[in-house]
């Protein structure tokens, strides 16, 4: 006969882990692994990288979870948390690229105005837009969420979620636009 595994309750889960109990990391990290799992493999050039970047953005998870108020989703925070090890890994390892890309100098201008940004300037720029305008193309467009799953999350129609999508994308294109004006105007 098998033996029938305790659940726990998402408090019970962090108060555990917290006082480090095994039991409830491995518990935390087996439930929470798939969904950023598939976020990080995403944005990773290799399965290798996105386990990497999940391992270090977990042990993150683990050090700053007596930190959690219970103001939101532990997914949400967790998830947030994940993302900023997936920023810092290709902060980190950007250096490199952008090493490398130096060696090609003689390469043709950007065609666009978004390949003159970085990512910090992508961010700098999404932080711009209104609060709710910001959190759903967050949502949206970086964490990988359905409207559905929006409107659920925030309280809102799947319909607003849509607005304030196509909200976001208008005030980043004009944002993008804007930025390319003001780095051009000292070009030569």
């Amino acid at each position: 006969m098998k033996k029938r595994e305790k659940t726990f309750t998402e408090k019970e889960l962090v108060a555990g882990c917290v006082h480090n109990d095994r039991l409830c990391q491995e518990r935390l990290y087996r439930q929470f692994f798939p969904v950023m799992y598939r976020m990080c493999r995403r944005h990773a050039g290799t399965e290798e990288e996105a386990l990497e970047i999940l391992n270090a953005g977990f042990l993150r998870v683990f050090t700053k979870l007596h930190t959690f108020a219970f103001k939101g989703s532990l997914e949400g925070w967790i998830r947030r948390i994940i993302f900023h090890s997936l920023a810092d890994y290709y902060r980190q390892h950007d250096k490199k690229r952008r090493f490398l890309d130096m060696e090609d100098w003689d390469a043709p201008t950007p065609a666009t105005p978004l390949e003159n940004l970085y990512f910090e300037d992508l961010i700098g720029l999404v932080d711009q837009l209104p609060r709710a305008t910001r959190e759903v193309f967050w949502l949206f467009a970086i964490e990988g969420y359905t409207h559905v799953e929006i409107s659920a999350q925030l309280g809102i129609s799947s319909g607003t979620s849509k607005w304030h999508l196509s909200n976001a994308r208008q005030k980043l294109r004009d944002l993008v636009n804007q930025s390319n004006n003001n780095l051009n105007q000292y070009a030569g």
